[in-house]
């Protein structure tokens, strides 16, 4: 009978599709906000560069359980469905939402054939269908963290509908499906850990429902049994066997689930949890209240919120509280459903008992009562519990609509709480569409949390809304002056706005707020992990002071002695000291934070950067490439480690180097640096095409990027395209009209292709007001003078030039040349020469020398132009560690390679035809 009774028809089922789609369509246009930022944007555990191993490591947020600062939330499963969903469409939220979408409506549908068990069709169907549309669900369905209750609740449910299927003909056991019971008990249990409390939904069932005991009955027979008049049945003896398997079974989960978190509770603070952390009997006159509070939720859902920690529920400090009331109310209430569920028999009773299985039960590991909890108050634990609250208010609308008098009006406030509960629903997903939607939202509810003034603050923050994020934040300090992240959001929106005074000020208050230090205590015990970086942010506040370093790396230390493990402190210090040009005790500081995490890409990064500096590129390449061994994607180690290839001078290298330019343009398509180094990657290798095709991408994406107008117009002087060079070099004097080697390869191009003797002399006399004692731009200009005959002028102009670089031997050549030409036209101006012929000759010779000079100016034509290199040409170094710090990357000076550019010229052998060239060699 219960089997038939339990199929659900396809109209059923198809009414509840379109329920559920009537009122979650618009949850498909949000994004992914609150706690979908640490579930799904920032845990690496998404990635298929992950190994799938890790997921049965880190918690749900992707974070280690061994590590201290774990929330202890295990949900392997659960995360397996986001990166599955990772792997179809990455980090497009529609996906991520249609399916936990479908999710609810396949929890719907099982629900309806759970309570065909206990209801009959029209009331099952009604209880389905206000589980369906109960808006206290949106948190659940629409936050796409809220996965978790959803594939918990599938397989809760499928757990229950199994073991009713445990009872044989004549009351014999069916292990099979006591077996798959254990299994998917399993399964829900990695999914969530409420899962777990479905073996006690069972084994309620099995006493109450299954063998249809009563607690009278249950209580005479013990009472029989101990006075020795009578023995266990063996109906009994077989209800207790399947109770102790199930009992075994579970003690067994639990055992492995404490093994998982290595014995050890999450830490929480006063501000996610006040109660918690109160003495009695506020802490738990507090928790008794918030049972009625979650009632409340599920009754009126009229007020709905994403966040209810911190100051949002006032702690109940004494008994005269009125509050306590509400708490005496539904202690009393839910007592007198226990009794009349537990002492009477018959199918409204048994009704009755399973839907408060259905809430107290699952409830229990959130409610406080047990063990604390990061929350006061979260609407998504309500989703299994509201189950039960369904079939009760379902039971009752059948008692009622079974009275011919109160049918009529039973279907009017029926139809009215579904509309209004779907409206309802309909209306909180777009809430859910954005982190300032979400948060605005939920300040019209609750003002005196914290929380909620500096999320909203966050959001703005992330719109680059620093002025309106500055008011968010300040007034959470004043709602919560105790709360230490709301001055440290004040003192980096300050800094975001360049006042850094004042945010120095609002870090001083974060830091003097802190706790002081127990020896020999850790810090974390005390204190959120996250506030720590109070230090770290103010340290990285003044060490833009270089007289304040040493400050600086005392915070950073002050820092690492409170909590030895606190990685991003070693992170940040490390950098500081390369800064100090301390570069061994910077590399000690990256060896120390490798210790604690050697999966982390940019540490390895960053140690390379440390060797760089140290002058070994062996040992800062192999750097590199562990951090891409472990992100082969990480994109400074793609351009860094090539540059670093490139730069060795080693031409096995190249290949190499150029696949891992490729790879960083593919994933940075618009940073005109790649494409710049693959144009010198084919100048090395004599592509002169290719690097043409390279150097042009570059500048199409960043028209002023100095160093490849230069190379690019070289390449055209190189490969006798001087002509080509000429408009090139226009844009690069535009931009850059002090560009001493563009000037003196235009002035060159000038006088020998163009024949252009004043443009050339206007681009000679612009370099030598830039710099008097440039030695090539002033030879070149006395070149020009001698092609203007002015003999005497070059002249002095030769010894003047001779004075800035008395070691240049083809200088005083030159000089010889000239003095002798002109020591050859004054003898012949002396002479007096009455024949042509003398004339011609004397005219032939003095051709000749000019000639002759012309060769040399053509020797010497311009300065040894080989490569311009560009600050912009070497990336910045990052650091991607984040836990609440100042949201900009410290940067890393041109200091990091500046003796590798040095030696670019010699290293690569640029140009070397034109070098000579240029240089008269």
């Amino acid at each position: 009978l219960l089997e038939k009774m339990a199929d659900v028809s396809l109209k059923e089922a198809a009414l509840i599709v379109g329920v559920v789609a009537a009122c979650y369509w618009n949850s498909l246009f949000c994004g992914f906000v609150f706690d979908d930022v640490s579930a799904i944007l920032d845990n690496k555990d998404l990635h298929p560069s992950t190994p799938l191993k890790n997921l049965f490591q880190n918690d749900f947020w992707g974070t280690p359980m061994s590590e201290e600062r774990s929330h202890k939330s295990y949900r392997p499963l659960t995360v397996l469905t986001f990166r599955l969903n990772y792997l179809f469409s990455e980090l497009n939220a529609v996906s991520y939402h249609f399916l936990n979408l479908v999710f609810h409506v396949v929890v719907c549908v099982v629900f309806l054939k759970v309570c065909k068990l206990f209801l009959d069709n029209r009331s099952s169907v009604v209880a389905s269908l206000l589980f369906a549309v109960h808006p206290i669900h949106t948190e659940a369905v629409t936050g796409v963290v809220g996965r978790a209750e959803l594939l918990s609740s599938i397989f809760f449910l499928a757990a229950f509908l199994s073991y009713t299927k445990s009872k044989g003909p004549d009351n014999t056991i069916v292990w099979t499906p006591i077996a798959v019971t254990v299994f998917l008990v399993a399964v829900a249990t990695l999914c969530k850990e409420q899962g777990i409390t479905v073996v006690g939904i069972c084994c309620v069932y099995e006493v109450f429902i299954a063998q249809g005991y009563t607690l009278p009955v249950l209580l005479d027979t013990a009472v029989q049994i101990l006075r020795g008049k009578g023995s266990i049945p063996f109906s009994m003896l077989q209800t207790l066997l399947k109770l102790i398997v199930l009992m075994f079974s579970t003690l067994l989960l639990v055992v492995v689930r404490v093994q998982v978190i290595q014995s050890q509770l999450p830490v929480f603070t006063r501000f996610d949890n006040p109660a918690a952390v109160s003495p009695s009997p506020a802490r738990q006159l507090t928790f008794n209240y918030l049972l009625p509070v979650n009632a409340w939720l599920l009754l009126n859902p009229s007020e709905l919120c994403c966040d209810w920690t911190m100051g949002t529920i006032p702690l109940v400090e004494s008994l005269l509280d009125v509050r306590n009331v509400a708490t005496l109310t539904f202690f009393c209430f839910l007592g007198s459903l226990i009794v009349f569920s537990l002492r009477y028999p018959g199918d409204s009773s048994k009704t009755v008992l399973m839907a408060l299985c259905l809430i107290v039960l699952p409830f229990i590991p959130a409610s406080n009562l047990f063990f604390p909890v990061g929350f006061v108050v979260a609407e998504r634990v309500l989703y299994v519990p509201s189950m039960g609250f369904c079939i009760l208010v379902a039971h009752g609308w059948k008692k009622l609509s079974n009275k011919s008098v109160l049918r009529k009006i039973s279907w009017v406030c029926l139809a009215a709480v579904l509309f209004t509960h779907a409206l309802k629903t309909l209306h909180r997903n777009w809430d859910w569409e954005s982190e300032y939607t979400l948060f605005m939202s939920a300040l019209k509810v609750n003002k005196n949390n914290a929380k909620l003034w500096n999320n909203v603050g966050h959001a703005l923050e992330n719109e680059k809304n620093f002025e309106r994020a500055l008011q968010f934040f300040i007034q959470a300090t004043q709602v919560q002056p105790d709360d230490i992240g709301a001055h440290m959001n004040v003192g980096r929106t300050y800094k975001n706005l360049n006042k850094t005074k004042e945010a120095e000020e609002s870090y001083l208050i974060a830091k003097s707020l802190m706790p002081q230090i127990i020896p020999g205590k850790k810090y974390a015990a005390r204190v959120a992990p996250n506030h720590l970086n109070v230090y770290i942010n103010l340290a990285n506040l003044i060490r833009a002071n270089e007289s304040r370093l040493e400050e600086a790396d005392q915070l950073y230390r002050q820092a690492i002695s409170m909590r030895p493990d606190f990685k991003q402190a070693y992170i940040s210090r490390g950098e500081l000291l390369l800064k100090m040009n301390k570069p061994l005790k910077a590399k000690e500081a990256y060896l120390r934070a490798l210790e604690l995490d050697r999966t982390n890409a940019d540490l390895w990064y960053n140690l390379a950067i440390v060797y760089i500096e140290l002058k070994d590129p062996t040992e800062a390449l192999k750097n590199f490439n562990r951090a891409l061994e472990l992100n082969p994607t990480h994109k400074l180690a793609l351009f860094n480690s090539a540059l670093l290839m490139q730069e060795s001078g080693d031409a096995r290298l190249r290949p190499e180097a150029k696949q891992r330019l490729l790879h960083y343009v593919k994933e940075e398509p618009q940073d005109a640096n790649g494409y710049f180094n693959l144009g010198m990657l084919a100048m090395d290798d004599k592509k002169d095409m290719e690097a043409e095709a390279w150097m042009k991408k570059a500048i199409r994406l960043q028209p002023n990027f100095r160093s490849a107008l230069f190379n690019l117009a070289l390449l055209y002087s190189q490969t006798a395209k001087e002509l080509m060079a000429l408009p090139v070099l226009e844009d690069l004097l535009r931009y850059y009209p002090d560009h001493t080697k563009g000037l003196i390869l235009k002035g060159d191009i000038l006088m020998n292709q163009k024949k252009d003797i004043v443009g050339a002399k206007m681009c000679f006399e612009k370099i030598l007001e830039l710099d008097p004692k440039n030695v090539q731009g002033k030879h070149n200009l006395c070149v020009v003078y001698f092609e203007e005959r002015d003999l005497i002028k070059a002249e002095k102009c030769l010894v003047e030039t001779l004075a800035l670089a008395p070691h240049e031997e083809y200088i005083q050549r030159h000089l010889n040349i000239v003095r002798s030409k002109i020591a050859s036209l004054s003898a012949t101006e002396q002479s007096s020469l009455p024949a042509d012929g003398t004339a011609t000759a004397a005219a032939e010779e003095k051709k000749k020398s000019f000639q002759n000079l012309k060769e040399v100016k053509n020797e010497q034509k311009t300065t040894q132009t080989t490569v311009d290199n560009n600050k912009g040409h070497s990336k910045n170094r990052k650091r991607t560690e984040k836990n609440n710090m100042d949201k900009e990357t410290p940067k890393k000076s041109t200091k990091d390679i500046k003796d590798i550019e040095k030696k670019r010229v010699a290293a690569l052998k640029r140009l070397e035809e034109i070098e000579r060239i240029l240089n008269g060699e």
